[in-house]
């Protein structure tokens, strides 16, 4: 609490200015912003720093169950709450620094970089009007942070960081990294193209024989077709190689889970993780805003890069939403999430369900709360005999953000 206070007040001591040039708003603004526009907007006249913040609180109401009743009994109660400190640059015309700190998770309560990136939008740095036939299409962005694989990590929750998501909990096969990464977009008349390299690698060290890579990338459409119509629809290629990266592309998140003390009680229990050292995966993504209705699509698909073991896992998403209000504050959703699969080929099946369902209102641009009823529900030959047998959880959830 007193962190948030210090970084609030730092933003009005310094009376920062907010418009930063190619930059997703940090509050309802920044809703169903996917890819930063190419729209040259703002005008650069110097440095500016803008140093803004989350703070996240939930009220848990959850209960559990499975077949041998060896679950622990939940209580009703608050979440350890989170925040984070989030430092924007404009360093130059079409240059731009983004840094992100965890100052308490539920993974990490001490404060720590969550990871940051270098974007160039121009490259009038070099000198005026450098590439400027390219750079009208062109961002690069590099650094030590989140990829653009997928559309998922759009719209989910980072650490405090929780007011584009509409539900509390992020997808089961939760697609988010922080690695080492390179990578060029490129967007014209509505049709994008994302190509990337990482080392697939979270921490980092020169350890001899640990050389492996990702490639990753994107193609899509995404257009406002009419003032009531947006229609974008995306595909993702993940794949990396045999070189010991330790592939943390579904276990790369340090915050932690958004639902507290389920099941084993870790961390990051109520996700699945497919924990291949290597793999190849494919994400598509529909997304429709026709007025206040939007309905968001997920078909994934992960294999085993180890053909002589095996193991692939399906994930399906589909979110329905309709906001409504004079400013589109109010909002009721509802998503359904599966996630079907094996470790390996001779492994029994496990099948994961989610079920949620809320609302949420922004109470101003800046504040918003939202409540769900959540239920997640497992079964499988795989978990036969173990904890997760005919295991479940449900109840309601209630989360309070604030992002600026």
């Amino acid at each position: 609490m007193l962190s948030f206070a210090l970084m609030f007040i730092t933003g009005l001591t310094f009376s920062q200015r907010n418009d930063l040039q190619y930059y997703r708003y940090n509050d309802q603004r920044g809703i169903n912003v996917f890819e930063t526009s190419k729209d040259d907007t703002v005008q650069f006249d110097g440095i500016k720093v803008r140093v803004g913040g989350d703070f996240n609180l939930q009220f848990q109401g959850l209960s559990q169950t499975n077949s041998g009743d060896s679950l622990t009994e939940l209580s009703n109660n608050f979440n350890l709450p989170s925040a984070n400190l989030n430092l924007d640059v404009q360093l130059d015309d079409g240059l731009r620094l983004h840094m992100r700190t965890y100052l308490s998770s539920r993974h990490h309560t001490e404060a720590y970089v969550k990871g940051g990136y270098i974007q160039i939008d121009k490259l009038d740095f070099v000198k005026p009007g450098f590439l400027e036939g390219v750079m009208q299409y062109t961002t690069i962005k590099v650094g030590m942070d989140d990829i653009n694989y997928g559309d998922t990590h759009f719209r989910r929750s980072d650490n405090a960081n929780t007011i584009f998501n509409p539900f509390v909990g992020n997808y089961l096969m939760d697609a988010f990294t922080t690695e080492p990464f390179a990578e060029v977009t490129v967007q014209n008349a509505g049709f994008l193209g994302v190509v990337g390299f990482t080392n697939g690698r979270l921490n980092q060290s020169p350890t001899p024989g640990d050389d492996g890579f990702v490639f990753y990338g994107k193609v899509g459409y995404d257009k406002q077709m009419s003032d009531d119509l947006r229609f974008r629809l995306t595909g993702s290629l993940y794949t990396s190689s045999d070189k010991s990266t330790r592939d943390y592309i579904y276990g790369g998140d340090r915050a932690g889970a958004n639902y507290f003390k389920v099941l084993d009680g870790g961390d990051f229990a109520g996700r699945v993780n497919p924990g291949f050292g290597y793999q190849t995966a494919i994400q598509i993504n529909p997304f429709v805003k026709f007025k206040g209705f939007e309905f968001f699509g997920v078909y994934e698909l992960a294999n085993n890069g180890n053909s002589d073991i095996g193991g692939n896992y399906t994930q399906l998403g589909a979110e329905a939403l309709y906001r409504f209000g004079g400013k589109e504050q109010f909002y009721a959703a509802g998503r359904y999430n599966s996630v079907t699969g094996n470790k390996t080929d001779a492994a029994l099946d496990e099948e994961i369900a989610r079920f949620n369902i809320g609302g949420g209102w922004f109470m101003t641009q800046n504040v918003m709360a939202k409540l769900e009823y959540v239920n997640q529900t497992y079964d499988g030959a795989a978990y036969d005999g173990t904890l997760y047998q005919g295991a479940e959880f449900n109840g309601i959830v209630l989360e309070a953000t604030i992002a600026f």
